[in-house]
């Protein structure tokens, strides 16, 4: 059976650890050629070094989504390295409580905090795509696929700029896809719940109780249960979907 990625140039940022790696590694079992870009270098070579190992093909790329030369640049390295940019999954992101700013109210945070949280996890997505669009027009068409959250859809407590950059990534998503169908380019968002990953340990300490309880799988999703979601989004097999959110939550937002 031909994989589902099977030849393509592939790009994910974030992809030194958590959603990132995973889809990463998914996508080059898949057959794609991945393009492993993460703003923390070590990282990303942990990543390539899985995928070699595992026989798969991928390079690694330093890269802060928020400096656009250095976007600029990471788009043209996966580009000079395959030929081409077939499909990207833009994940990079950071959460309040990696800034010190978990639990605290849309009143009480610093602007310097929600600055940095709109330029990583909204700025950073609109950067990634304009070059992406780019490359993909270039050579007919292609899948994006941008992490949003179910913070994307609804008001969490104590996650501010999160909860209203992940607003802006579905909006922008909807709006790329209708921009760019014409050009051959799917663009949709995932929708993750709360996923085991360290971005999360500071709303499991203070309200992890009532996340599991909501769930209505009653756990936390694992990245790879993710990767799979971005990887079908990647393919040929979800052609006539975009513009949309796929919500992956175990039965979260269902209660």
């Amino acid at each position: 059976m031909t994989r589902l990625l099977e030849g393509k140039s592939a790009l994910v940022t974030g992809a030194g650890s958590g959603i990132g790696r995973a889809t990463a590694i998914a996508m080059a079992r898949e057959g794609a050629r991945v393009t492993v870009a993460d703003l923390a270098g070590p990282g990303a070579g942990d990543t390539v070094a899985a995928i070699r190992a595992a026989g798969g093909e991928a390079q690694a790329v330093v890269a802060d989504v928020t400096r656009p030369h250095q976007v600029a640049a990471m788009v043209d390295a996966a580009v000079a390295a395959y030929g081409r940019l077939d499909c990207a999954h833009n994940n990079a992101g950071v959460a309040a409580g990696t800034l010190g700013a978990g639990g605290q109210r849309v009143g009480d945070i610093d602007q310097e905090v929600w600055d940095r949280m709109i330029a990583v996890n909204l700025t950073g997505v609109w950067l990634c795509m304009k070059h992406e669009l780019a490359a993909m027009e270039r050579t007919g068409g292609g899948a994006i696929v941008n992490t949003a959250s179910i913070a994307g859809l609804v008001g969490l407590p104590g996650t501010h700029a999160y909860v209203a950059a992940k607003h802006g990534v579905v909006g922008l998503t909807k709006a790329a896809a209708i921009d760019h169908a014409e050009a051959g380019i799917r663009v949709n968002a995932i929708c993750p719940g709360y996923i085991e990953t360290p971005m999360i340990g500071d709303s499991m300490a203070r309200r992890g109780e009532r996340i599991l309880a909501r769930a209505a799988m009653r756990r936390l999703g694992q990245p790879e249960e993710i990767a799979e979601a971005v990887v079908w989004l990647c393919s040929d097999r979800s052609g006539f979907i975009t513009g949309t959110t796929v919500t992956a939550d175990g039965g979260y937002m269902a209660s």
